[in-house]
């Protein structure tokens, strides 16, 4: 198996329209048709980028799911969905699969408006079981005897939502948990004799012995039902001494495995008695990351999340370079510590890992712990970073507010992947923090758009007695952007930057922040051709907002005529509102035509093909000079 672009010889893939079709193909071919699947998800995730090791390892264990049950009457929910490749490719999409995180093609996650067997759309981890919990229930109320099934990485166990759902899980369920461990052990049996068992417990046999043995029990006059339950307790008993006290049946739920995931007639058949069972049941099953593809497997967290072959960004990040430059401070402070939730590599901090391990602090997949955890360790004299993706601070909300913010502790957090992020979709962009930050009093807020102004951003806020976000975008610097704000080395505090003198005849100024700025050099280059000269200033610190729309002040042409804010982020809250409207109680929009260019109040999900995220949302370069014609008319 190779990571090439062209497409294999497939003897059945191609002809699954449906799961009806998987469920015809001869179990002996089943080995046939999982080399098929995985050479496809070599194939296309070396070209278009995605989650490549997780879905090589689910192959056998997607395959059984949709040949035991019978979806979409059947619900099955994905947690996170990045592992729900193989299941699109067994749902009537594999002739899609090559426009795959394209625009105007497939998720890379499950999506509702994608297909009636994505019943739950995902993106974020931890949700899964919730959301089947409301299936199932929702089925018993109704009558229905359909299953849900949630498939639920271990990873996603280190998410607290998971064991809440858990708690409120009943016994009287059709709902199966699989849970399928990948990288970590959540119980560890005792000895062979164990081993043993847990191989029997698993046997088909074993369940029809056990429910021919309950059925015998409860028909004797009298003492039937006595013996039947103090047998039970026996066993139970007996168990727990082999195994040690298991956390699921611990919470009332039937727990069956673990088994190799990666044999699709040994899950087929754990499966089976699963559904025969009806009720809640945990079903425990191995599989390896990686699986079939050699460089995925030796290296399963470096092929977890792959870049497009395409992809423009070569040496150096905003992330990379935050990661850096907190593990040079950490150098001379023993104080500095830095904090994540499941994202070390993707955030940068392997560098600080590496260096300072007791001072890095991993705490999985939980970013509301990760925020007050941070409170914690600031409160008691520490200077924690947390980096955590844009999209998913948005889940510690509370914890900013309540843990860091009402105390004013000096915490600093790193709002990686800010902005729009095509690849994902919907569920991956970072378009809310600005909105949601900036109406947290206490709180600064910088957007650094260049290596050098994230690192003196980084440190202001090492030096701040304050909470701190720093948000800064996927990929690399551009140079261009370099060339026109900042032809001179940075020596002064952060606030903004512009591409013209003071003294230049300017028309309209494009007031911005961000990655985008890029659109409004474009739009400005069109503009002049029209005869209207343009300014752009750069905002590098937008948050306090008085502090921001006094720098925007001294950088201000005397005779500008309109004003636009343009931003990536939601319009509603975010900087365009809030620096407007101080710059109107200042005075500083009189007799100035404004307007703002963002993303409306509705999600950037889909796109038509070969249609760039920016046009997607409206913030294109075509829409600020549009805008901007507009409102000097």
């Amino acid at each position: 198996m190779d990571g090439n672009c062209e497409k294999n010889s497939i003897k059945y893939l191609s002809g699954i329209a449906s799961p009806e079709d998987l469920k015809k193909i001869p179990k002996e071919d089943l080995p046939i048709l999982a080399d098929e699947i995985r050479s496809e998800l070599v194939r296309v995730t070396t070209k278009n980028g995605g989650h490549l090791a997780s879905n090589l390892g689910v192959v056998e264990m997607t395959m059984a799911i949709h040949r035991v049950f019978d979806a979409p009457k059947d619900h099955i929910v994905f947690d996170v969905g990045h592992q729900s490749y193989v299941h699109k490719m067994l749902t009537g999409r594999y002739d899609r699969m090559d426009t795959l995180r394209t625009s105007g093609g497939i998720s890379g996650f499950t999506n509702r408006a994608e297909s009636e067997f994505d019943c739950f759309g995902a993106g974020h981890s931890s949700t899964s079981l919730s959301a089947a919990l409301g299936f199932a229930i929702s089925d018993k109320l109704s009558g229905s005897d359909a299953y849900t099934v949630a498939v639920i990485g271990d990873g996603a166990y280190t998410g607290g939502m998971i064991h809440e759902a858990l708690n409120n899980c009943r016994k009287d369920l059709n709902l199966i948990i699989i849970m399928n461990e990948n990288e970590m052990s959540i119980s560890k049996n005792i000895g062979s004799f164990a081993k043993n068992l847990a191989k029997l417990r698993n046997k088909s046999g074993y369940f029809r012995t056990k429910r021919a043995t309950g059925n015998f029990l409860r028909k004797i006059p009298l003492l039937g039902k006595f013996l039947f339950w103090f047998i039970r307790g026996v066993k139970k008993a007996f168990k727990n001494v082999l195994y040690g006290s298991n956390y699921f049946e611990s919470m009332g739920l039937t727990y069956l495995g673990p088994i190799d995931g990666n044999d699709c007639e040994a899950v087929e058949k754990l499966l089976i008695e699963a559904k025969k069972l009806n009720e809640s049941v945990v079903v425990h099953i191995k599989t390896k990351k990686g699986k079939g593809y050699e460089p995925a497997e030796n290296s399963p967290s470096e092929y977890h999340g792959m870049s497009p072959c395409s992809a423009e960004c070569v040496g150096d990040t905003f992330s990379t370079v935050m990661g850096e430059e907190i593990t040079r401070l950490a150098e001379n402070d023993t104080k500095v510590c830095a904090v994540t939730a499941a994202m070390c590599d993707g955030t940068g901090l392997n560098c600080f890992r590496e260096s300072y391990p007791d001072r890095f602090f991993d705490v999985g997949i939980a970013e509301e712990h990760a925020l007050t955890f941070s409170a914690g360790l600031s409160a008691n004299g520490m200077r924690p970073f947390a980096a955590i993706y844009s999209t998913f601070l948005q889940r510690g909300f509370d914890n900013i507010v309540h843990d860091i913010a009402l105390q004013k502790l000096p915490c600093v957090i790193c709002v990686d992947r800010a902005g729009l992020n095509a690849g994902d979709g919907a569920t991956h962009h970072g378009i809310f923090d600005v909105a949601f930050l900036s109406e947290i009093p206490n709180m600064t807020i910088y957007t650094p758009i260049t290596f050098e102004a994230l690192r003196l951003s980084i440190k202001e806020a090492y030096a701040s007695n304050s909470p701190v976000a720093i948000r800064y975008p996927n990929g690399c610097e551009k140079q261009e952007v370099i060339n026109a704000f900042y032809s001179e080395t940075v020596n002064r505090p952060l606030s903004a930057a512009r591409d013209f003198d003071k003294t230049d005849n300017i028309d309209t100024v494009i007031i911005t922040h961000g990655r985008i700025v890029l659109e409004a050099m474009k739009a400005k280059v069109e503009l002049a051709k029209k005869g209207i000269s343009v300014g752009i200033i750069l905002l590098e610190k937008i948050k306090p907002y008085g502090e921001c729309a006094e720098n925007v002040k001294e950088l201000m042409p005397e005779k500008t005529k309109a004003v636009l804010f343009l931003e990536e982020e939601i319009r509603s809250g975010g900087m365009g509102m809030n620096l407007s409207d101080v710059m109107i109680r200042k005075g500083m929009l009189e007799n100035i035509k404004y307007s703002i260019v963002a993303t409306d109040d509705s999600f950037v999900e889909k796109r038509e093909v070969g249609q760039h995220i920016y046009d997607a949302a409206g913030v294109d370069a075509r829409s600020v000079e549009k805008e901007i014609l507009r409102i000097l008319q």
